[in-house]
């Protein structure tokens, strides 16, 4: 059943950019055309070299930007399905979250922010945008993607309204208006709350195998021991490998069904009746219940401790850093070598943020590689 919070596709506030030929595009609806233009994606395709919390992992079963993003479409639809909502506008969202990340995820971000301080700065939900609405050209009539309204309202604001966006979101919104002062859809709160449940429970997941988390020093976290005592009762003879799976389940359905029940009683206490009510309301209506949101920040500030901020992972993340600040600083001196197609004139802030695009664009193993090229040797480990 459809919630009347749902977003309808055939209500929606359209394309930037009018569609008019008639070519085979099959029995689908504005969202699920929205959906499907991001699978398709030059910039979804780069997401599986793109670092999760590993740089180069050396496994084949550790997360990267794609796998992450297909985990968290699978939950955000989940929850949107129990709760009446968009199935295809969340989707959509969940999987076009961290389309703007760039190489070595938030060491890259720091670099490439600190290299384009004179233009602005670079900041990774608006380079999203930035990538549905003018650099992805797949297209003979118009830049970007031509997402729906509704989809580009999501991306920029799913975690909330924006007082101050960055420039690259800015200028996007003075051609599209997405009231970056309210909160967004449903379905965006739902996608961005569904990011949080994926990267936290996955998280442990490598870190456990990468050996970087402790597996006793992770029960001392309340929300984990609780399930972990749960597991063991139900299974009291697997092995820690089988029982650590069984967690992660667990407690992503714990904290799924949180979200659902939670969701439920803002909505009926704020009683908001339509979509555009959810926009107006003063309040974020999908999220954890407070309880939870306690437990699941003493669990962020763990991970932040043993994996993050981990020791064996520090030089890691300083030289990823380095070979982002060495490339911007070689394209800036000679903006000669930046590929065929992309621009090389104008004032000294353009040739910046087309810098600053073209290296956001790049996958981990890309950097290295023109790193090598142009600058020199690349010193990242073999692990990580």
């Amino acid at each position: 059943m459809t919630s009347a919070l749902a977003a309808d596709p055939s209500t929606s506030r359209g394309r930037a950019h009018p569609e008019a030929d008639r070519a085979p595009r099959g029995p689908r609806d504005i969202f699920q055309r929205d959906r499907d233009r991001i699978v398709h994606s030059v910039s979804f395709r780069r997401l599986r070299h793109k670092t999760q919390v590993f740089v180069a992992p050396d496994g084949d079963h550790y997360r990267v930007r794609l796998t992450h993003s297909i985990e968290v479409a699978q939950i955000g639809r989940t929850m949107a399905r129990a709760l009446g909502l968009n199935e295809d506008l969340t989707e959509a969202l969940c999987l076009a979250h961290d389309l703007g990340h760039p190489p070595f995820g938030h060491a890259g971000e720091d670099a490439l922010q600190a290299a384009m301080t004179d233009a602005g700065g670079f900041d990774h939900n608006a380079h999203s945008i930035r990538l549905m609405t003018k650099l992805e050209t797949p297209y003979p009539d118009f830049d970007g993607l031509n997402l729906s309204w509704e989809a580009l309202e999501g991306l920029a604001k799913h975690n909330g309204p924006i007082a101050d966006p960055p420039w690259a979101l800015a200028e996007a919104n003075a051609a599209l208006d997405l009231e970056l002062g309210t909160w967004p859809s449903l379905e965006a709160q739902v996608a961005a709350v569904a990011d949080d449940i994926a990267y936290d429970n996955h998280d442990i997941d490598d870190g456990l195998r990468a050996g970087l988390i402790a597996l006793p020093d992770l029960l001392e976290v309340p929300i984990v021991g609780r399930h972990w005592e749960e597991v063991r009762r139900r299974h009291p003879d697997i092995s820690d490998e089988k029982a650590v799976r069984a967690l992660v389940r667990d407690m992503i359905g714990t904290m799924v069904a949180d979200v659902l029940a939670e969701t439920k009683r803002r909505v009926e206490d704020a009683r908001v009746a339509t979509a555009d009510a959810v926009r107006s309301a003063d309040r974020q209506l999908a999220g954890f219940s407070a309880e939870l949101a306690a437990e699941e920040r003493d669990l962020k500030a763990f991970l932040y401790r043993a994996l993050y901020n981990a020791p064996v992972l520090v030089p890691v993340r300083k030289e990823a850093q380095r070979v982002v600040a060495n490339l911007f600083e070689a394209y800036r001196a000679d903006s000669s070598l930046l590929p065929d197609g992309w621009p090389k004139g104008g004032n000294e802030v353009q040739r910046i943020r087309a810098i600053g695009d073209f290296i956001a664009g790049m996958t981990d193993r890309f950097a290295v590689a023109r790193h090598e090229e142009l600058v020199g040797p690349v010193d990242l480990p073999d692990r990580f």
